[in-house]
């Protein structure tokens, strides 16, 4: 599990930029972002950064710094050779999701990425490494690592989370991950989290929104789920079906002061995916937006 996303590579993101259920998780992080006050001069860490995809949509909102963490190699080498998404900015792809900007953020349109140094603080230790880049004067910087074991890179003021904790293969490695990230940040800073929802295999067909539940095995601390992005061809993943209330017990035990859960919220109703679509999709969503505090 730990590395299945090194064989995945252009796949996952096909399925990033393609599928319904990222649409939705996108414009549920980016409706967060904006309840905060957006991101503007913030340090932000960005786990589970895939190709870059949230790092660079929190650079683009005006993060002082953006550090995207990553267990795979792959990911971060797509990360690092994408630059701006789709050549035309991050505004390019909110628009297509019908995503809302985070208040104060930096106009949309295309912007270079180059080569830059990582700020102090960043280097890599652990055998982690490092690569830097700017967009519109913030610092971008990617990072592989296991979120379990993070070096010592901030204080940071917010962190984001999209499918990490559910990579966890055992409780101690679910723990370690809330208290690699909670040392990491300041007193005070923020937590967003897209975590899956549990229950919904076998009751439950997630096909027309991108993404299909196989199997369900019964082993370890949590079940393991195995399923499928549906791209062309598509590309098999597993992930733990941690229930809501093991996230919270890890977060509260690595000393984060408050825990909180928000439903998914879906992009407005278009030509291709109507309001019929997404109220089935809100019914049983994928996943669900965890807060936390530190």
């Amino acid at each position: 599990m730990r590395f299945q996303y090194d064989s995945i590579g252009d796949r996952f993101v096909e399925s990033k930029t393609t599928a319904a259920f990222s649409a939705a998780d996108t414009h549920t992080l980016l409706g967060a972002l904006d309840a905060l006050g957006g991101v503007r001069g913030l340090d932000t860490l960005d786990l589970a950064c895939g190709y870059g995809y949230n790092t660079r949509l929190l650079a683009r909102g005006g993060a002082r710094r953006a550090v995207g963490v990553d267990i795979s190699e792959e990911m971060i080498r797509l990360a690092r050779a994408h630059g701006v998404i789709g050549g035309n900015g991050v505004g390019a792809l909110e628009a297509a999701v019908g995503a809302v900007r985070p208040a104060g953020g930096a106009a949309s349109g295309a912007a270079a990425e180059g080569t830059g140094t990582a700020p102090a603080g960043a280097a890599p230790t652990g055998g982690a490494s490092t690569g830097g880049a700017s967009i519109e004067g913030a610092s971008i910087e990617y990072l592989v690592a296991d979120a379990a074991k993070l070096p010592q890179m901030g204080p940071f003021d917010l962190a984001t989370a999209v499918y990490l904790f559910n990579h966890a293969t055992d409780r101690s490695s679910l723990h370690a991950m809330f208290r690699s990230i909670r040392a990491n940040l300041r007193d005070g800073g923020r937590l967003l989290a897209i975590v899956p929802n549990a229950g919904a295999f076998p009751h439950v067909d997630w096909s027309p929104y991108g993404v299909r539940i196989v199997d369900r095995v019964q082993e370890g601390d949590a079940p393991l789920l195995k399923a499928q992005f549906l791209t062309q061809p598509p590309a098999d993943f597993e992930f733990r079906e941690w229930a809501h209330a093991d996230f919270a017990e890890a977060a509260v035990e690595a000393g984060f002061s408050t825990v909180g859960w928000q439903p998914s919220r879906t992009p407005p109703a278009d030509g291709v995916r109507d309001e019929a679509y997404w109220t089935a999709y809100r019914a049983w969503p994928i996943s669900s937006l965890m807060t936390c505090t530190a």
